[in-house]
């Protein structure tokens, strides 16, 4: 396996002495300048700096070092306040100085999401290249601010690597060797089932999508935590690139394909954060990793295959595969009734028309949920927006000669229409929530480069932190105990 890119820009927690970032709202920039010699005001008129959201400056000590930089930000610092810092500043240690925000002064929680954004700026693709080395660091007061960066940063590190590297080092094989090592890491049991074995252990689905390729079909099954606790499961589909089969893609369509497995990726790193983190959860990933590819035995539009729940399915379009992988380990996941239920996937184009590539849409037959994603969402500052489940366009799916087709013959409602064909395997678990997302960022910005992107993580986490806290979270039904 390809060595995965190890997080950058933070620093252990120590006494070094460190540069201090000092953040500035422009409403306590009054109140800085008067602490600050005349040749100090005099630079900042000079430059005409005001302390306003993704402005910065460094000032000048007496013999022409680094004294500190000042950092404007909002009333409330996002995310990303630091993330243009480590492109600017020099190499060196810096050190967060919140004395002009006292209100977070002493806010743990914070000061680990400004270290995320921090070291999410000093990700670097560096596999097939010479990694750079001059990125400046910051260090954390706060040692628990600091793991919880960390433990996120190294989610996030792991989800952009897997997405970006490309097809011939990361196949079906690589995938779930990787999950393996991240369960085997963690203490937790990895089952994996590749190649014909897929068919001796009823995945009828997943084996016909990805039987075309030299490199085999599998299925990883992890498992870890108390069976006593709430339990979790998460389903990722793993297209490790997609031809779009028979009906083949065209090539400027098909140039982003190695990316097709984000949605596994994103729920590795999501489980790698669970487990990490200790969260009492019982926590299951299942993610089905196939190549879709053209040979002689390749799935056909057309054919009706068999699925693990026993629905035939008619093969409309040989390109709509994510969903037919999905749906063996959907009806396997669904066969235990979680008390959360997740899948995610870049599954439709129709999903990018409608809310383009940075907001993932997500399905869910539950109020209750849909509410509670939507507002960590927006806590985490990782846009979502919910899509309904509409019963309307369930004749979508219908097929004449098979129980459902996994492709409409309408051009509409796509997003849709993939969701309700996954409904039909999800029929235990009123607490399943599916996630249509891009896991690419198409331009860089400060924190964000172009490339794999790990849409939803923190949301997703804090969503099962809170099932984990709460152990309430299934509606209607009482909580395991």
């Amino acid at each position: 396996m390809i060595e995965l890119t190890p997080v950058a820009g933070l620093a252990e927690p120590g006494r070094a002495s460190a540069i201090p970032l000092r953040l500035l709202t422009v409403e306590h920039f009054a109140a800085y300048k008067k602490t600050q010699p005349k040749h100090v005001l005099n630079w900042l008129s000079l430059h005409r700096f005001k302390p306003e959201p993704g402005r910065s400056i460094m000032v000048a000590d007496a013999t022409g070092g680094i004294d500190h930089v000042l950092v404007g930000v909002l009333d409330m610092p996002d995310n990303w306040a630091l993330a243009s810092l480590p492109a600017k500043l020099p190499q060196g240690l810096y050190t967060l100085d919140m004395r002009f925000l006292p209100a977070f002064a002493e806010d743990s929680e914070l000061q680990a999401r400004l270290a995320f954004g921090w070291g999410a700026a000093c990700y670097r693709f560096s596999a097939f290249r010479t990694p750079e080395n001059h990125l400046p660091l910051l260090r954390l007061s706060d040692r628990t601010a600091h793991r919880k960066a960390l433990h996120l940063l190294k989610a996030a590190y792991l989800a952009r690597d897997l997405i970006n590297l490309p097809a011939n080092h990361l196949g079906p094989r690589e995938l779930l060797a990787h999950t393996k090592a991240v369960g085997e890491a963690h203490g937790a049991k990895v089952t994996l089932i590749q190649g014909d074995a897929l068919l001796k252990r009823n995945f009828p689905a997943i084996h016909a999508v990805g039987r075309a390729a030299d490199n085999p079909p599998g299925l990883a099954d992890l498992r870890w935590g108390n069976p006593s606790h709430p339990k979790v499961t998460l389903v990722g589909k793993g297209v490790c690139f997609d031809s779009g089969g028979l009906d083949i893609k065209s090539s400027s369509n098909m140039r982003l394909m190695k990316k097709d497995m984000g949605g596994a990726a994103v729920l590795l790193a999501l489980a790698q954060l669970i487990m990490e983190r200790k969260l009492p959860v019982c926590l299951r990933l299942l993610i089905p990793a196939v190549e879709n590819s053209i040979s002689s035995n390749a799935f056909r539009p057309g054919d009706v295959i068999a699925s693990r729940k026993g629905l035939t399915i008619e093969i409309g379009n040989t390109d709509a595969e994510g969903r037919v992988i999905l749906c063996d380990a959907l009806a396997e996941a669904d066969s235990e009734s979680p008390d959360l239920l997740i899948d995610c996937a870049t599954l439709t184009g129709a999903a990018r028309v409608a809310l383009g590539t940075d907001i993932p849409a997500f399905f869910t037959p539950s109020n209750q949920l849909a509410e509670q994603l939507q507002k960590l969402s927006e806590q985490e500052e990782e846009p979502l927006w919910r899509l309904p489940l509409f019963p309307g366009y369930e004749d979508l799916l219908e097929s004449k000669i098979a129980d459902i087709s996994n492709s409409p013959e309408s051009p509409y409602a796509g997003a849709i229409a993939a969701a309700l064909f996954l409904k039909r395997f999800v029929e235990k678990t009123p607490q399943w929530v599916h996630l249509d997302m891009m896991a690419w960022n198409v331009r860089p910005r400060p924190g964000r480069p172009a490339g794999g992107e790990a849409h939803a993580l923190r949301s997703l986490f804090r969503l099962v932190e809170n099932l984990a806290n709460t152990k309430s979270l299934r509606s209607g039904r009482k909580s395991k105990k």
